[in-house]
């Protein structure tokens, strides 16, 4: 693990990775032995857009269907209004901009994001700047795991075929925004994206939605436990993700990284990103993860 494996970029840990050569639910399977023995229980979940694993099969099928008829290309397609449909069913009342990354425009609007408290220091009272937008994840409270905040402009976190750039999605961004603040603060109108990448999103909040019962508390007692032990030590807990109690600098989180990555799990390659619980583990994982969470990094 060198110097430059560190600093090249947010996903310089994932080159630790052997090549993954499929992924079927929660687990990243790489050909490869050693510890993990080929095979890797995803934390990372490509961060937080397969909270439903990697291979829900109405999602697969959605996309099969869709690239079925050659729809790859950008065009104008009924599925667009599909997907701010569904969307109304956890943001009411929003208006959608979807993005295939954001415009220069909401630059202030990202940096509100990443830093939240950097709006507040500059004292602006207006414009996007002063909107508070965040980024919004589902299942962190289990008695309502759809739970939206009051912030004017919220980045969903959800199902969808897409990457990462600087902490904020990338193919596929969405910006859940109060009709009164789009009104006083226009957005840039938003990209036409391929139906497959659409098809694939639509499909992927019904299925958020429909499984909300059984993925919101993950029953892993061994794991609980080992969160209350620790409660006052490195991780934390809220809802189905775990994070740090305090952001760790970049050496001593690819420490963790690497420890984890031995021990066959996929922490996610920055600390800023939540691990996620998966929805199924087998009770040998469950005791391995439990102990990895309790047990300090050598010093």
């Amino acid at each position: 693990m060198t110097d430059q494996c560190l600093n090249d970029n947010e996903f310089s840990l994932l080159r630790l990775v052997p090549p993954v050569l499929r992924a079927r639910e929660f687990r990243l399977y790489t050909g490869e032995g050693g510890a993990s023995r080929g095979r890797l229980v995803d934390l990372w979940q490509n961060g937080g857009a397969a909270v439903l694993g990697h291979t829900p099969p109405s999602l697969l099928r959605e996309i099969k269907n869709t690239a079925a008829r050659g729809l790859y290309t950008p065009f104008p397609h009924f599925l667009g209004d599909r997907y701010s449909k569904a969307l109304s069913r956890i943001f009411p009342g929003r208006i959608f901009k979807v993005y295939a990354a954001f415009p220069p425009e909401l630059q202030a609007l990202i940096t509100d994001v990443l830093d939240p408290a950097a709006g507040e220091a500059d004292g602006k009272a207006d414009g996007i700047t002063a909107s508070k937008a965040a980024l919004w994840r589902p299942f962190l409270d289990s008695a309502n795991p759809f739970a939206v905040p009051e912030n004017p402009v919220l980045i969903p976190i959800v199902p969808g075929i897409q990457g990462w750039r600087n902490g904020l999605p990338l193919g596929l961004c969405i910006l859940a925004i109060k009709q009164d603040f789009e009104v006083s603060c226009p957005f840039p109108s938003g990209d036409v994206l391929s139906p497959v990448l659409l098809a694939a999103a639509a499909r992927g909040i019904y299925d958020l939605i429909a499984a909300a019962p059984q993925r919101v508390k993950p029953v892993f007692p061994r794991i609980i436990g080992a969160l209350q032990k620790s409660r006052q030590g490195y991780w934390r807990c809220q809802g189905i993700y775990i994070t740090p109690v305090q952001t760790p600098p970049p050496q001593e989180w690819a420490a963790q990284f690497h420890r984890f990555l031995e021990a066959g799990f996929l922490l996610p390659p920055v600390p800023s990103c939540p691990a996620v619980l998966p929805g199924v583990l087998s009770p040998g994982e469950e005791a391995k993860l439990a102990d990895l969470l309790l047990t300090k990094i050598p010093g």
